[in-house]
């Protein structure tokens, strides 16, 4: 495995300690930021049981870098007689990159250029329940199935309704429009100012602010998935004014006293509810929340500073993560 896939996952699950509680050992091959096909051919021995590649979903190396490509990987491993096990993460199912999102390798195409065993999540990119997902070659599917491991990790009847759901808006070409996740990454900006604006007027016909206002801003698709990729979106701006509570105590009302809680962000001295991961269904829910907070009375004691959120986990959803 390459030096630069010794990865750590949320809540501090790190790929080499998962491997060693297995009872294998892992050979590190290449350098942090440059692993070459030579790499693998020199370290591969009778002892070899795979060859694993990981991708490096959250987050992302730069620069001057070099990973071996799949096909050069598949080619060794074919070679040696052992698989190559390939670790997606996020479970693209379709090409985003048709929305103007970077490419995210599909597992269909890693089955297609060569991989073995691909393994992925049911969740973030795929949009549906909290999984892990195996496809592959029938060969060693199948060895899998049989593990008896297989008994106590298997899921259960809502899990598994749960994701042929979710691989049913897939099969009929609804998955951008239909499956939640999806939808905000897919969704024409033009079709969430929209949303934005009705969240507007929907709040001025509750109460008056006088900073309120609606602003571009740029919703990030986060850790997990596509660490680096931004979306152009729009939002409702609120700056501090006399006649508002303070920021923080307005994000915190928000977060701590709506029912569901409304996550907003404070950034440049703004607070900032974006419209593109709401729902049209959301959009009364949300401004009688804000409408509320607002209606907050003064503290002496609020400032502008914001709270900390807590440690965050890339496995779970994340207010952050756009």
């Amino acid at each position: 495995m390459s030096r630069g896939e010794l990865v750590e996952i949320g809540g501090g699950f790190r790929v080499p300690d998962v491997i060693a509680s297995c009872g294998a050992t892992l050979v590190e091959v290449g350098t942090t930021n440059k692993t070459r096909a030579a790499d693998f051919e020199r370290a591969i021995s009778e002892r070899t049981g795979a060859l694993l590649s990981v991708h490096q979903s959250n987050f992302a190396v730069v620069g001057f870098t070099q990973r071996a490509s799949r096909e050069e990987l598949a080619r060794i491993a074919a070679a040696r007689g052992v698989p190559l096990l390939e670790d997606l993460g996020s479970g693209a199912l379709i090409d985003l990159g048709q929305w103007g999102l970077p490419h995210e390798p599909t597992a269909r195409e890693a089955v297609a250029g060569g991989a073995d065993v691909v393994m992925f999540s049911g969740d973030k990119l795929l949009g549906g329940p909290q999984a892990g997902i195996l496809v592959g070659r029938a060969l060693w599917i199948d060895r899998l199935r049989k593990h008896p491991l297989m008994r106590a990790l298997r899921p259960g009847r809502i899990v598994l309704a749960a994701l042929e759901a979710t691989l049913a808006r897939y099969a009929s070409g609804r998955a951008s429009s239909e499956l939640p996740a999806m939808r905000a990454l897919c969704e024409p900006v033009e079709i969430v100012r929209a949303r934005a604006e009705r969240l507007l007027s929907s709040v001025r016909a509750l109460t008056a602010s006088p900073s309120l206002s609606l602003s571009p801003s740029i919703a990030r698709v986060g850790g997990g998935t596509l660490p680096l990729a931004e979306l152009p979106s729009a939002a409702l701006a609120l700056a501090p004014h006399p006649s508002c509570p303070p920021l923080t105590r307005v994000e915190r009302a928000l977060r701590t006293e709506s029912e569901p809680p409304v996550i907003a962000r404070i950034a440049d001295d703004t607070l900032w509810l974006d419209a593109r991961t709401l729902a049209d269904d959301d959009v009364p829910l949300v401004a009688a929340a804000l409408a509320r907070a607002l209606a907050q009375p003064h503290r002496t004691n609020d400032t502008n500073t914001p709270a900390p959120l807590p440690p965050r986990d890339d496995d779970q959803d994340d207010p952050r993560d756009g």
